[in-house]
């Protein structure tokens, strides 16, 4: 299955995350992306339902199977949802580029949190995703990786 990006930005290797929850694969294998700067829409990456949704993170479950986090920013939460929008909510039926969150990665100016967008497929072995775009510039929608 082809999980799109969803989000614009440059694709790093889910090692080069500055988080070891993701870097080390605990929640499964994926990319991060460091997003472009200004106000922008994340959107879900795949068709499929939406398990939980945060201010700064969903999960999306696809083909009734396979659970893709997609979290917006490392430390965000500490942000208690200011500077997000939850533009979707949990049970809801998506297709791949239905806008989830809105957000302005410009306005996260704190100590210890980043802008990096990670989007993990849960519960898979590490480095088990195919075709990672590491290392290219995307633009929303663009093909990010292969479970």
């Amino acid at each position: 299955m082809q999980i799109l990006a969803p989000c614009a930005g440059h694709v790093i290797a889910m090692r080069d995350v500055d988080d070891p929850v993701f870097s080390e694969q605990i929640v499964g294998p994926g990319v991060g992306i460091e997003p472009l700067a200004g106000p922008a829409q994340i959107l879900a990456p795949a068709d499929g339902r939406l398990l939980k949704v945060d201010p700064h993170a969903f999960i999306l479950m696809v083909d009734d199977s396979v659970g893709i986090l997609v979290h917006i920013g490392i430390n965000t939460v500490q942000l208690q949802g200011d500077g997000f929008e939850v533009l979707a909510s949990r049970g809801d039926s998506v297709s791949a580029g239905t806008p989830i969150v809105a957000w302005n990665p410009d306005d996260i100016d704190q100590p210890g949190v980043s802008t990096t967008v990670v989007v993990a497929v849960m519960d898979h072995a590490p480095d088990s995703v195919t075709g990672a775009a590491v290392g290219a510039d995307v633009a929303v929608g663009d093909p990010l990786f292969t479970v």
